[in-house]
C-alpha cells in the first residue's frame, strides 16, 4: 500500500533548520534501506514532514535478504548473526510496518535534536498521521501536494528550487 505519511513538532515555530533537516533526511533514507519501504515523495519544512511511502509486505523477501539488511541495520561489523528462524520471522514483521518505520525515524530525530540542542522531552506533538493512497493519478496529486508546500508557505516560488523535498532533491 502506498500511505501519505504527516508529522508535526509539538515545539513553537521553525525549530527545523538545514543541519537537523539534513540528519532528518540522511535517517530517512537509511532506515528506507533496512525497512520494506520505498519512497516515493518527501517534504521536510521547519515544523513538520511529508512522506509518500510504499510498503511491501515481508513475505516478498526471503531469509537471506532479511539478513543482509540486518547487517545494513547494525553494521557489517556486528558480530551478531541472524538465524534463529523466529527471529527473521519478527524481523520480516517489523520491517513491513509503517508504524515502526515512523517511530523509528521519529525517535532517532528526537534523539539527535535533544542531544543537539542541550534539551530533554518530546519533539514530536503526537503520533503521525497517515492516509492510505491509491494507486495512479491519486499518488500523483499526492506528490504534486508534498512537493508545493515550501510554494504554499511563500518559501520558494519554485517547487524544485526547494533543496529539502522530493523534486528538489
Amino acid at each position: 500500500a502506498v500511505y501519505h505519511v504527516m508529522s508535526r513538532t509539538a515545539l513553537d515555530g521553525f525549530v527545523l533548520g538545514d543541519v537537523e533537516k539534513e540528519f532528518l533526511l540522511k535517517l530517512i533514507k537509511r532506515l528506507s534501506r533496512v525497512y520494506f519501504t520505498e519512497v516515493l515523495g518527501f517534504c521536510i519544512m521547519g515544523n513538520h514532514f511529508h512522506l509518500l511511502v510504499r510498503m511491501h509486505r515481508g513475505e516478498d523477501y526471503d531469509d537471506e535478504e532479511i539478513k543482509r539488511r540486518y547487517k545494513l541495520y547494525y553494521g557489517e561489523e556486528s558480530k551478531d548473526e541472524v538465524s534463529d528462524e523466529e527471529m527473521i520471522g519478527l524481523l520480516r514483521e517489523k520491517w513491513e510496518n509503517l508504524s515502526e518505520y515512523i517511530k523509528e525515524i521519529k525517535q532517532g530525530f528526537s534523539r539527535f535534536y535533544n542531544k543537539r540542542h542541550g534539551r530533554k522531552g518530546f519533539f514530536w506533538s503526537e503520533r503521525f498521521k497517515s492516509v492510505i493512497v491509491d494507486n495512479g493519478e491519486t499518488i500523483i496529486n499526492c506528490l504534486a501536494y508534498i512537493d508545493l508546500n515550501p510554494v504554499r508557505a511563500g518559501i520558494t516560488k519554485r517547487p524544485e528550487s526547494y533543496r529539502w523535498s522530493s523534486i528538489g532533491y
